[in-house]
């Protein structure tokens, strides 16, 4: 949907601005659809339609949450915008049910993202925001946004008035140092994975490819890779930072560190705590799905069978040190074997980089609003408990993020089956109410030995005495 968004009255602004269209917001906006009495809200994309890493659709390839991790259904499983209300509209809730899939396809994700898209109303694509800052005058939010034409070019300006506002602006592929130079030359084929599908074909071309990272994309597309090339002449290489091609902890009471239960523990952590715990919890999230790697040592292991390894090499524990052309299109890679402390170069046709996102910097599109944020001793900023974020008391509206607080809610920040959960989460902190009545307790596990306001049920087992803190 691409109209413009409608005029508002100066004494009429809106409940809610949604800056940014992805999986989150759109779940914000779906779930603010259901509200009861209403809101007035309105969501502002850049894109010209709903895109779900359209470069990593790779055939076969699977989410890593079930298929109850959609927009809506962990908060209201009788919302008109779930995935099964989807395949009914689709006439395909049958074929679903009989093939018996908990893990749909990204691709059919993608599709069912794409579907409340076009039907959801409220949802402007095409239109960038460009600004947001504090209104003292009239106690709200402003949000410039540039309406955009069919080719991206501006088309008209707006501003609208809110209450509150959802960032939603999601993450953007990291590329390491020692590679942007290469990866903005066009002449050298060094992409990121975010862009695989759409040189896939340049890539089956190359006489040799690199692969480069260690988690779920980089084992995707090298497995793609694979299968696509001949027996005895595949020359791949896969090379990754961590110590293994380690799988994800899938186990059922790991995945209880995707539970709202978890997230209010880590919020209530200290600070360095936090930041220090972070980095060692990799494998949670940035791990292998293990039938992907099973399906991958099948591959390999069947190109063995007449005689013969394949001409594809797999190295943990390397990292890049440097890079540069070789006769204008090849690459060499200066590698370094962390534990054996070695050095070598590899020469490469075209290199793959799956070297994950980062948090899509804020600082242009937040500077009128950044005087009022207050930070914490990383100039990370504040985030509550309810998703929003801290600001000086002076600014009466709320400003919430979605999968920009990671550092302060913990690895299920950019979780799909957290989706849902947030989403209610903010509305009901927004309206002050609660449409959405959200469960008490969702693991089993406790994870603090001071019992946590949520599992306070009837029937548990009595609260521990919580002694002195030798924090």
């Amino acid at each position: 949907m691409t109209a413009t968004p409608p005029a508002q009255q100066p004494d009429r602004p809106y409940d809610l601005v949604g800056i940014g269209i992805g999986p989150f917001n759109l779940s914000l906006a779906a779930l603010a659809h259901g509200v009861p009495g209403g809101l007035a809200t309105t969501f502002f994309e850049q894109r010209s339609t709903f895109r779900w890493h359209p470069g990593l659709l790779i055939e076969g390839a699977t989410l890593q949450v079930p298929f109850l991790a959609d927009l809506v259904t962990l908060a209201d499983p009788a919302s008109p915008w779930s995935f099964l209300n989807y395949l009914r509209a689709r006439d395909r809730l049958f074929p679903f049910y009989f093939a018996e899939r908990f893990r749909i396809q990204r691709a059919e994700y993608d599709a069912y993202c794409r579907w409340v898209g076009d039907n959801l109303p409220g949802l402007h694509f095409g239109h960038q925001v460009d600004a947001v800052r504090w209104n003292t005058e009239r106690d709200l939010f402003e949000v410039d946004f540039t309406q955009l034409d069919t080719d991206g070019e501006a088309e008209a300006l707006g501003r609208a008035y809110t209450r509150n506002v959802a960032l939603g602006v999601g993450t953007e592929p990291y590329v390491p140092e020692p590679l942007r130079p290469l990866a903005d030359a066009p002449s050298v084929p060094v992409l990121h994975s975010a862009d695989y599908l759409e040189h896939r074909e340049r890539l089956l071309t190359a006489e040799h490819v690199t692969v480069i990272g260690s988690g779920q994309s980089g084992a995707e597309v090298f497995l793609d890779l694979l299968r696509a090339r001949p027996a005895g002449a595949e020359k791949l290489h896969w090379l990754t930072r961590t110590e293994a091609f380690a799988p994800m902890e899938y186990s059922k009471l790991g995945l209880e560190h995707f539970t709202p239960d978890y997230t209010r523990y880590f919020h209530a952590l200290p600070e360095k705590v936090r930041s220090e715990l972070l980095p060692r919890q990799w494998q949670l999230h940035k791990g292998i799905d293990a039938d992907t790697i099973a399906a991958i040592h099948e591959e390999l292991y069947r190109r063995s069978l007449h005689g013969g390894w394949p001409d594809a090499v797999l190295t943990p524990g390397v990292t890049v040190r440097t890079a540069g052309r070789v006769a204008t299109t090849r690459v060499e890679l200066h590698l370094e074997h962390i534990q054996q402390g070695t050095r070598s170069r590899l020469t490469t046709d075209a290199v793959v980089l799956a070297t994950g996102y980062r948090e899509r910097p804020l600082t242009r599109l937040l500077a009128g609003i950044d005087p009022y944020i207050r930070r914490d001793r990383a100039g990370r900023p504040l985030v509550d408990s309810e998703f929003r974020l801290d600001l000086d008391p002076t600014v009466s509206g709320s400003l919430y993020v979605q999968n920009a607080e990671r550092h302060t809610h913990g690895v299920g920040a950019p979780d799909l089956g957290l989706a849902a959960w947030r989403s209610a989460s903010i509305l009901n902190s927004l309206t002050g109410k609660e449409p959405y009545p959200l469960p008490r307790r969702t693991a089993f596990t406790r994870f603090g030995l001071q019992q946590q306001e949520a599992s306070g049920i009837p029937g548990q087992t009595p609260p521990l005495t919580p002694l002195e803190s030798q924090r």
